[in-house]
C-alpha cells in the first residue's frame, strides 16, 4: 500500500473492543444452564437477526431457548442479556488512544460494527470516545451486518466518499475481503503496532 486513504473505517470487536473473554463466556453458560456445545451453536447461528435489529435481546434469547428445546423465564432472560453485554464490554485502551490520535490529526474515522441494540446502548452510555467517529454504522440500527455488501455501501453513502478513498480495518479476513470487493482498501487487524506501521505512524 503506497498511500493510505484519508478515511479509516473500523470494526469494533476484535479491533477496538475485546472479543469475549473465557470468564464472560462461562458466565453466559452458567446463567443459561444448558450444555455448552449446544448453547454456543445456537448462540452464533441465531445471532444475525439480533445483530441486524430484527429481534430484541429477549427475543433473541427466546429463539436460543427454542433451539435448545427449553425455556428461559423473564428473570433468566434478563440475566442472559446482561451477561452477554458484559462479555463484550472490555476495550483495548491502546486502540482507543489511537482512534483519538487519528481524529485529532484530522483524519476521518468511522465505525462499522456488528452489534445488537442492548450492546450498542451500553457502549453509547459508557464510552464517550465513540464521538470521534464521524459515522457510526451499527448493524442493529442500519439493518445490515458484515459481510453483507449493503453494510459497507451504507457507510460509503453516509461518508460521501468513493470506495477507493477508504481503508477498512477488521480482524476477520472475510469482512476485509468483502470491503475490498467493493473497491475499498483493507487491513486485517492483528495489533495496534501493525496498524500504526500501515498508517505510517511511529
Amino acid at each position: 500500500m503506497t498511500e493510505t486513504p484519508a478515511t479509516l473505517l473500523f470494526d469494533m470487536f476484535g479491533v477496538i473492543a475485546r472479543l469475549q473473554s473465557p470468564a464472560g463466556k462461562a458466565r453466559i453458560a452458567e446463567t443459561a444452564g444448558v450444555p455448552e456445545a449446544a448453547l454456543w451453536e445456537a448462540y452464533w447461528s441465531l445471532r444475525p437477526p439480533y445483530d441486524s435489529g430484527r429481534v430484541t435481546g429477549p427475543g433473541y434469547w427466546g429463539l436460543v431457548a427454542d433451539a435448545l428445546g427449553t425455556r428461559f423465564d423473564a428473570d433468566r432472560t434478563a440475566a442472559l442479556v446482561e451477561a452477554d453485554v458484559a462479555s463484550w464490554s472490555a476495550v483495548d485502551e491502546e486502540m482507543v488512544a489511537l482512534i483519538g490520535e487519528l481524529a485529532a490529526s484530522g483524519r476521518t474515522v468511522a465505525l462499522l460494527s456488528n452489534i445488537p441494540e442492548e450492546l450498542a446502548a451500553h457502549y453509547e452510555r459508557h464510552h464517550p470516545w465513540l464521538a470521534h467517529f464521524r459515522v457510526r454504522a451499527l448493524s442493529c440500527r442500519i439493518g445490515h451486518a458484515k459481510p453483507e455488501p449493503a453494510a459497507y455501501e451504507w457507510c460509503l453513502r453516509e461518508l460521501a466518499v468513493a470506495a477507493g478513498g477508504v481503508l477498512f480495518v477488521d480482524d476477520r479476513e472475510e469482512n476485509v475481503r468483502a470491503a475490498e470487493s467493493l473497491g475499498m482498501q483493507g487491513h486485517v487487524f492483528t495489533s495496534a503496532a501493525a496498524l500504526r506501521a500501515v498508517l505510517g505512524l511511529s
